[in-house]
């Protein structure tokens, strides 16, 4: 029986696969892994910040991958304002818990370093069954339930954390040209990665900046994470490592740029 209910989950989570790979939307992501996942611009922006954080606390993939099937579970992925009782957020983390006042956890950031922070403590997390882990840190009604999203989650942390460079990328509707906000990127960044170097590379008028990194993917992790918040901070085009992603390519993702760096990541 218990083979029956991996099998009938397997192929569940393929149907999913397949149904949102035929899907496209005006706007949307898509991160490929072992499989091609769908995702909306939203649930894209919130995987690619708990990668992010996963990199800044130097957490493997597998971290990522129980990371994300518990907020697949939780959320469908999504930043919502209320849940269960006094639930919030991504996670649906409780604040009469201990999780955090609401507003914390309403912050992606923060919500997944809460998460984090708890996973690490549940003993041989990346050996015993993901289920089993992200119960210990979520303390649900049904933990069997984040199988469910077993195969995906490890779809999207290989996308998501470089193991496969060059596999996240987002389209969105034509919105007019606005510059980068630099800046606003730049904090940003370094709330989620921790001290990325990021710099201004030319003038106030046409904004473009570098930010160097250390090893490749953690390279693609950062690019991934350009991407999907491309919309919400003026980022037109991303550059790295013989690639190239432009907001105008729409669907078509990432395109050969052999001029492109792998010291850093460019955007504009």
């Amino acid at each position: 029986m218990a083979a029956l209910a991996v099998l009938a989950t397997v192929a569940a989570v393929g149907g999913y696969l397949a149904y949102h790979h035929i899907a496209r939307a005006e706007n949307g992501c898509q991160a490929v892994g072992r499989h091609v996942v769908a995702l909306d611009t939203e649930q894209a922006a919130i995987a690619a910040t708990i990668a992010g954080v996963a990199d800044a606390r130097r957490l493997p993939p597998g971290a990522v991958t129980i990371a994300y099937a518990t907020a697949m579970q939780e959320s469908k992925m999504h930043n919502l304002p209320s849940g269960d009782l006094d639930s919030v957020g991504v996670f649906q983390q409780r604040p009469s818990q201990g999780w955090g006042r609401p507003r914390q956890l309403a912050d992606p950031v923060y919500a997944t370093g809460r998460f984090f922070a708890a996973l690490v403590r549940v003993p041989r997390y990346l050996r015993i069954p993901l289920y089993r882990a992200a119960q210990d840190v979520q303390h649900s009604a049904d933990g069997y339930a984040y199988t469910n999203y077993q195969v995906q989650a490890a779809s999207m942390s290989r996308a998501f954390t470089g193991g496969r460079p060059h596999a996240v990328w987002c389209w969105f509707s034509a919105s007019g040209p606005k510059p980068a906000q630099v800046g606003a990127i730049r904090r940003q960044l370094v709330r989620t990665f921790g001290n990325l170097a990021v710099r201004q590379v030319n003038t106030a008028s046409d904004p473009a900046a570098a930010v160097r990194i250390a090893h490749r993917s953690a390279g693609w992790t950062v690019a991934s994470w350009l991407v999907t918040h491309a919309t919400a901070y003026g980022i037109s085009d991303v550059r790295y490592a013989g690639y190239r992603w432009s907001e105008t390519a729409g669907s078509k993702g990432w395109t050969r740029d052999r001029s492109a760096p792998s010291g850093s990541v460019e955007l504009r």
